[in-house]
């Protein structure tokens, strides 16, 4: 079994409401964070994900774990798509979101609603794809959330999941090592004036199962034609498979 790590260790509640407190608390800032912190290479990492899901040309899509809506709009702007439905635990990241569907005039196009990942209000086989943005590690139950998405999706349908990593090769093992134990803390915990958001960040990537390990999860649920693919050297992977 995998170790259950949460955003602040002081308090009792649940993994699922301490994340929402935390996405609620870090929203105003988080952007800004994403884009800085990562040195604008996340936006690589979402064009590339983009890219996997749009090999389908999928019509309905569903961004679980959507935030602020970064991988939402950028797909809708790449593929245009009938519709995408984000959902998220945080309000605080969805009213950002929502600020920005009317600031660009897309209310036909996207729509953001407050959900639980392990508990989707949609029927079985509503979706062609689902796509997930460094969100499957801040699940209570990762099992439970991957089957949730496996039924939700129609037959063939498509999971992607962008999700960061441990580089494995010198230096950038240690380089990417220094700077999440070090400098990501540091500078986001300034910025965002939550300290225990950007400690639990390296902590949750450290106890994620990732590569082959995360496979063999969704394989485990049903998902065929499994692939991965690293980026930046290990510090993000994209899965993909089919239903």
């Amino acid at each position: 079994m995998n170790k259950v790590v949460k955003p602040y260790k002081s308090s009792k509640d649940s993994k699922k409401k301490q994340v929402e407190e935390m996405f609620d608390n870090i929203s105003s800032n988080y952007d800004f964070l994403n884009h800085f912190l990562s040195f604008g290479i996340d936006n690589i990492w979402r064009k590339k994900t983009i890219k996997v899901v749009a090999e389908d040309n999928p019509k309905l899509i569903l961004d679980v774990a959507t935030g602020t809506g970064d991988l939402a709009f950028a797909a809708q702007k790449t593929m245009n798509p009938k519709k995408i439905i984000g959902l998220d635990l945080s309000n605080g990241m969805l009213n950002i979101g929502r600020t920005k569907i009317e600031k660009r005039k897309l209310k036909d196009k996207l729509e953001f609603i407050q959900g639980d990942s392990e508990n989707l209000p949609f029927k079985d086989q509503y979706f062609d794809a689902v796509m997930v943005s460094f969100g499957v590690r801040n699940f209570e139950n990762l099992n439970k959330g991957i089957s949730e998405i496996f039924r939700v999706l129609k037959k063939n349908g498509k999971i992607v999941v962008l999700e960061f990593s441990k580089p494995k090769k010198f230096p950038i093992k240690q380089t990417y090592f220094i700077y999440s134990k070090y400098f990501l803390p540091l500078f986001g915990s300034l910025i965002s004036k939550d300290k225990s958001a950007y400690h639990y960040l390296p902590e949750s990537v450290e106890a994620f199962p990732e590569g082959p390990d995360f496979l063999e999860k969704l394989r485990e649920i049903g998902f065929l034609n499994l692939k991965l693919k690293k980026l930046s050297g290990g510090i993000a992977t994209i899965y993909s498979g089919k239903k």
